[in-house]
């Protein structure tokens, strides 16, 4: 064989094996945080290899879809639902949640009617298995009876049975958000009374002065909560203290699995944060999060939005960072510090 024949049965292999470089060279095995320039209370699950999330943007339930969940950026993206232009769900679209119950999708949000105290819970499902495809369709309202104001919805099953937790107020006015949970008869209604589970009691859940306004009330917070279940036990993470502070932060509540979870007597509130700003690293107003586990399920891993400065509040600065965490010896999550942008973290395992 002459060298011009080798040569010309080797140039595909070589333009091949180039371009698995090239493909390697682009995928690294790691990624730092954020995930996107902005996605304040991200949400994040998975279904058949596929990551789902979401995120609030104010104006419309925007879904994203990708087997990466570190390259957000480059994920399938649709809009699912847009608001009316006028009524009780057509302003301040909310921390949306997409959950699978029963073969179908459902989304989960806050809305109002254009002041923050008309703020209540919606939900959309679509019966298709690929939830980028399918029809939306809007199921209505979801409230106990009290019908007050309520937002950051989030629903679980346990035991064949399925429970909304949420942030409301106790009366009609501004002032205190407490965590309630309730029982769902289907994914769209609550058939059971709604049960205080925690209010701010400790100082770190009671930072609520708005910066550089005081003529505002001060508002104590608890809010976003979520459902964590390992092995026997059941925790609810939600965050404490205003969004508007740098001081957002980490609490948990913690049940075992066969309590009766509409008793608040089953539930036992810890007295500290577990999660909280980190300064030294540039990250402050750590909340609203979520859980996941790797693709392989060997890691267990924790989504959440931050701030890169000092006093940014509510804004669009925040954005959606991803961190694993481990479990303590007493069973209760050790979800570590938060983490600087700057550093690269091994990829979700696979």
């Amino acid at each position: 064989m002459s060298i011009r024949t080798l040569m010309n049965h080797l140039a595909p292999t070589a333009l091949l094996l180039s371009s698995a470089l090239l493909v390697q060279a682009q995928q690294p095995d790691t990624f730092t945080n954020p995930l996107l320039p902005s996605g304040p209370d991200p949400w994040v699950t998975s279904y058949k290899g596929t990551y789902y999330y979401m995120a609030s943007t104010g104006n419309n339930l925007t879904l994203r879809a990708t087997p990466d969940i570190t390259d957000l950026a480059h994920a399938q993206k649709r809009v699912v639902w847009t608001p009316p232009a006028t009524g009780p769900y057509s302003h301040e679209i909310w921390a949306p949640e997409i959950h699978r119950f029963d073969n179908k999708w459902y989304i989960y949000f806050a809305a109002d009617a254009g002041a923050n105290e008309t703020h209540r819970i919606y939900v959309i499902e679509n019966p298709s298995e690929d939830p980028m495809q399918g029809e939306w369709t809007f199921k209505g309202q979801v409230t106990d009876r009290t019908n007050k104001w309520a937002i950051d919805a989030s629903a679980f099953e346990l035991h064949g049975q399925k429970y909304m937790i949420w942030s409301g107020w106790q009366g009609d006015h501004d002032g205190e958000q407490d965590i309630f949970i309730a029982h769902l008869k289907n994914p769209w209604t609550i058939d059971s009374e709604r049960i205080l589970l925690s209010r701010p009691q400790y100082p770190w859940e009671q930072v609520g002065d708005i910066l550089d306004r005081p003529s505002m009330p001060h508002v104590n917070v608890d809010e976003g909560p979520e459902i964590l279940i390992h092995n026997q036990d059941v925790f609810l993470v939600y965050s404490a203290s205003g969004c508007w502070t740098d001081y957002y932060a980490l609490g948990v509540l913690h049940a075992r699995v066969g309590d009766n979870l509409l008793d608040a007597k089953s539930w036992h509130k810890y007295d500290h944060p577990f999660f909280h700003q980190n300064p030294e690293a540039s990250v402050f107003g750590t909340g609203h999060n979520g859980f996941f586990q790797s693709p392989d399920g060997k890691q267990d891993w924790i989504i959440y939005h931050a701030n890169p400065e000092k006093g940014q509040g509510c804004g669009g600065h925040r954005s959606p960072r991803i961190q694993p965490f481990t479990w303590n010896p007493d069973g209760t999550p050790s979800f570590g510090p938060t983490l600087p942008t700057s550093q690269p973290l091994p990829k979700p395992s696979r």
